[in-house]
């Protein structure tokens, strides 16, 4: 069977499924998550599919079962729906679903980690230091008054300015630029309110650049000039905040470079289905990889949508191929085929005997199975 033939298949069982598009949810980027949900689930219920919204918080897992979706696209952005956690719950439920899987998705979602695995890959990242809130070198409690001694990794390991941001929070969310001691003490304050590690990072002047990439492939770039310090929440999510250059500035050997860089980074994750690559390409020419998205945003000013539609695709045809991904070829999940059950049928067809048992052990409000078990 031709490719294109294949492709004109799967898009036909695309029509005769039911899709949850999963949204909202409860993590700091809860409004980003609704906006992308909502422009999804629109193109395709305009476009004839069967698209079903899910809001997805502690009930996600009964809302599931109630409407025995055939695949689920991920719309969800930060905490638990990008860190592997809904992921992991679609696993077990036998449900394909777009985007990365468990262990790429944990690991892009923590940018410690990521940077960890990206040195090992001989990929560049920026000079970096972590502080942990479970250390002497941090206070535990953040309402405490902070002193920029105790925080201060002393000696400072590069000149200032920095970035300090939570190690797993995205769409900018409590990063800031610091250029003084005082600056750094309330800037960890901050980020440390989030939980978790903090990363602080030197500052690499130079262009930056975000990279789409698609079942393995490179859609595009757009270089991002935002009109404050660095792209920001703010910058990201409001109206002539940013300007977009695409295709970006850089001559094609830097993109090269570039491009190049972010394919090996969305392979080192492992990620699969749509992603974007946040790269820095310094004024000496380095090429530094900020961090993997594996679940991009999708409103109207985010950037994928914008470098697919410079590359062909329409708002619905990129959407089309996301969930395209997820049913066809090599798994999303990590755990063989991508929506079939060991069985071979669909893994969102349930039959009968599957929600009898289901059933049995029955669904808290906290979306967890409760088995019981007689020996």
């Amino acid at each position: 069977m031709s490719t294109h033939n294949a492709e004109d298949r799967f898009k036909q069982m695309l029509k005769h499924m039911k899709i949850a598009v999963l949204m909202g949810g409860v993590s700091s980027e809860r409004e980003v998550s609704l906006r992308s949900g909502m422009a999804i689930l629109n193109s395709l219920k305009d476009a004839g599919y069967d698209a079903v919204p899910i809001d997805a918080g502690p009930d996600v897992a009964q809302s599931l079962l109630a409407i025995n979706p055939g695949v689920a696209l991920v719309a969800l952005h930060g905490g638990w729906g990008e860190n592997g956690s809904i992921q992991g719950l679609l696993e077990v439920l036998s449900i394909p679903y777009t985007g990365s899987g468990v262990l790429a998705s944990a690991m892009a979602m923590d940018k410690f980690m990521s940077k960890v695995v990206f040195m090992q890959r001989g990929i560049n990242v920026s000079p970096f230091v972590v502080l942990d809130a479970d250390t002497h070198d941090v206070p535990v409690q953040s309402q405490k008054p902070v002193t920029v001694p105790r925080l201060m990794p002393w000696p400072k390991p590069w000149p200032m300015p920095w970035i300090v941001k939570p190690c797993a929070e995205g769409s900018s969310i409590g990063i800031n630029v610091v250029r003084s001691d005082e600056q750094f003490g309330k800037a960890v304050a901050e980020a440390m309110s989030f939980g978790g590690k903090v990363l602080v990072e030197k500052f690499i002047t130079g262009k930056e650049i975000q990279v789409g990439v698609l079942g393995g492939k490179v859609l595009g770039s757009v270089e991002i000039r935002p009109s404050g310090e660095f792209y920001d929440y703010k910058s990201k999510y409001t109206s002539g905040c940013t300007q977009y250059v695409l295709p970006p500035s850089a001559d094609a050997a830097s993109m090269e470079r570039v491009e190049d860089m972010s394919l090996k980074a969305y392979a080192a994750l492992g990620c699969k289905g749509v992603a974007r690559v946040d790269v820095i390409l310094s004024g000496e020419g380095d090429v530094y990889v900020l961090e993997v998205n594996t679940l991009p945003g999708m409103t109207g000013l985010s950037l994928v949508p914008m470098i697919a539609q410079r590359a062909g695709y329409s708002f619905l045809a990129l959407i089309e191929e996301i969930l395209l991904d997820a049913i066809n070829g090599p798994s999303g999940t990590d755990c063989g085929q991508a929506g079939m059950t060991n069985s071979g049928r669909l893994s969102g067809e349930r039959s009968a005997q599957d929600h009898a048992i289901i059933n049995q052990t029955g669904i808290n409000q906290a979306g967890i199975c409760k088995v019981t078990t007689t020996v």
